[in-house]
C-alpha cells in the first residue's frame, strides 16, 4: 500500500516505517524535524529510512494548511499513520500554544486531507494521559475520560473527538490508539529511561518524582510498531451493537474505534530504575521530589479489547527491554 506516515523521524515513526517497508508497503514519511529535542538524533533516525527505494521524505508541519492540501491532492495515499504532535506533559505547562498548531490544527489538516482524499482508514496516536485523575485501574476505554489533567492530555482527548466527528459526518474510518509509556533503541531523550541511563552514566543523580510512588505501563517500542501496523491494516468499522442510550466511549455507530495499547503489566518507578542500574552495571544516586504537575501516579492499560480486534499480545519483559536500550545507547553515544 501507499502510506503516509507524519513523524516518520520520530522515535515510533522511524521504527514503524522501517517495519512497513519491510513488508513491502510504499512510505512517505512527514516531518517538520523541530528542535523540542536533539535534531541530530531525528536526522539519525531519517538516515536508517532514506536509503530505502520505497520510502521518501517530506519535510513538512502538519500546521502548514496549504502544504498538507497539496501533500494529500498530489499523492493519494490509501492509509495514514499519524504520529506526528508535539508530545510531552511537562513541556506543555510551558509552551501550551506548540500545542494547539501540532495537535489540533495539524490534526484538522490531516482529518481533511484524508476526507477529500478517499483515504481508506486513518490510525493516529493518542495517549494514556487522556484518563487523567481517572483512578480506576486498569483504564479502559470504555469508561469516561473528562478530566485531563494536562493540556497535552486535552489535545490527545480532543482528537478522538475530532476523529469521531468526521468518521459520523464522512464516513472516514479512524482509529486513535492510546499509546502507555512507549520506550526502546532511537527512543526520546525528554523521557524517563534516556534521563536515567545518561544521568547515571555520568555519575549525577536523577530526579525520582513523587518519592518513587510510582507506575508506569512500560511498552517496548516493537511491541508498540506490531499493533499499529496490525490496526492499520484492520479498517474501523461501526459497531453493529451500539447503543446510544448506554453510549461506549470506544466505539460508534460510525467507522470509529479507539483502543489502549499498552503491556498490560504495571511497574513500579523503583523496579524500573533497578532494571536500569543491572543493565548498565552502576547504582543510580536518588533525588526524591514530589509529583509534578500535570502528572499522575499511574497508568495501567487494559488491552482486551485490542487483543481481540487484532490480536494483540506485547512479548517484550521490561528486562530485556531495557538491556537493548542500554546497548543502543552505549553504541550510540560511544
Amino acid at each position: 500500500m501507499k502510506i503516509l506516515l507524519t513523524g516518520a523521524a520520530g522515535f515510533i515513526g522511524m521504527t514503524t516505517s522501517l517495519r512497513l517497508l519491510e513488508r513491502g508497503d510504499e512510505v512517505v514519511g512527514l516531518d517538520n524535524l523541530n528542535d523540542y529535542y536533539d535534531v541530530t538524533l531525528k536526522q539519525r533516525r531519517l538516515e536508517r529510512l532514506t536509503s530505502h527505494p520505497n520510502f521518501r521524505f517530506v519535510r513538512l508541519d502538519v500546521a502548514d494548511r496549504s502544504g498538507m492540501e497539496r501533500l494529500f491532492a498530489e499523492d493519494k495515499f490509501e492509509r495514514v499513520i499519524h504520529l506526528a504532535a508535539q508530545a510531552g506533559v511537562r513541556y506543555s505547562l510551558k509552551n501550551p500554544h506548540a500545542y494547539i498548531d501540532s495537535n489540533i490544527v495539524g490534526f484538522t489538516n490531516v482529518l481533511e486531507g484524508c476526507r477529500h482524499s478517499g483515504v481508506q482508514h486513518l490510525t493516529y496516536a493518542s495517549s494514556s494521559s487522556v484518563y487523567g485523575g481517572n483512578t480506576k485501574m486498569p483504564f479502559s476505554e470504555h469508561d469516561s475520560v473528562d478530566h485531563p489533567v494536562s493540556l497535552y492530555a486535552a489535545t490527545k482527548k480532543a482528537n478522538e473527538l475530532m476523529a469521531h466527528t468526521y468518521s459520523h459526518l464522512y464516513g472516514l474510518p479512524t482509529t486513535g490508539l492510546r499509546f502507555f509509556t512507549v520506550y526502546g533503541p532511537w527512543g526520546r531523550p525528554d523521557m524517563a529511561l534516556f534521563l536515567f541511563t545518561k544521568a547515571i552514566l555520568d555519575g549525577r543523580a536523577i530526579d525520582v518524582f513523587n518519592h518513587g510512588n510510582m507506575q508506569r505501563d512500560f511498552t517496548y517500542v516493537d511491541d508498540i510498531v506490531e499493533g499499529v501496523i496490525r490496526v492499520m491494516d484492520r479498517i474501523a468499522t461501526p459497531n453493529s451493537a451500539y447503543d446510544a442510550l448506554q453510549a461506549d466511549p470506544a466505539t460508534s455507530n460510525a467507522p470509529y474505534r479507539v483502543f489502549n495499547i499498552g503491556n498490560n503489566n504495571p511497574v513500579p518507578l523503583l523496579d524500573f530504575i533497578a532494571c536500569i542500574e543491572d543493565a548498565l552495571g552502576k547504582k543510580a544516586e536518588k533525588c526524591l521530589l514530589p509529583l509534578q504537575d500535570g502528572d499522575v501516579p499511574a497508568t495501567y492499560a487494559n488491552t482486551d479489547a485490542l487483543q481481540e480486534w487484532v490480536g494483540f499480545v506485547p512479548g517484550t519483559t521490561i528486562q530485556d527491554g531495557i538491556a537493548r536500550f542500554v546497548a543502543w545507547y552505549r553504541g550510540y553515544y560511544k
